[in-house]
């Protein structure tokens, strides 16, 4: 199974994007960057757990700036 956590409109107005799935190794949370490469990936005990993962950090793509957002989740300059 995977996932969108939901997103308050169309498009995030940072451009990163997170998404949630369940695989051969289990439940797992990734960020992606405006390009779509997964820059940040968090394993999970269990669909709950990742649901709500993906959902606090998609309020974050929501809320922060691009570079506030990055400064948090410690990712790198996209691009």
């Amino acid at each position: 199974m995977t996932g969108t956590a939901p997103s308050p409109q169309d498009g995030t107005p940072n451009g990163y994007a997170v998404e949630f799935r369940d695989d051969e190794r289990g439940w797992e949370v990734r960020i992606l960057d405006p390009m779509a490469s997964v820059v940040w990936t968090r394993a999970c005990g269990g669909e709950a757990e990742a649901r709500t993962l993906a959902s606090s950090i998609q309020q974050h793509v929501y809320w922060l700036s691009p570079a506030k957002f990055r400064e948090y989740y410690r990712l790198a300059e996209a691009g």
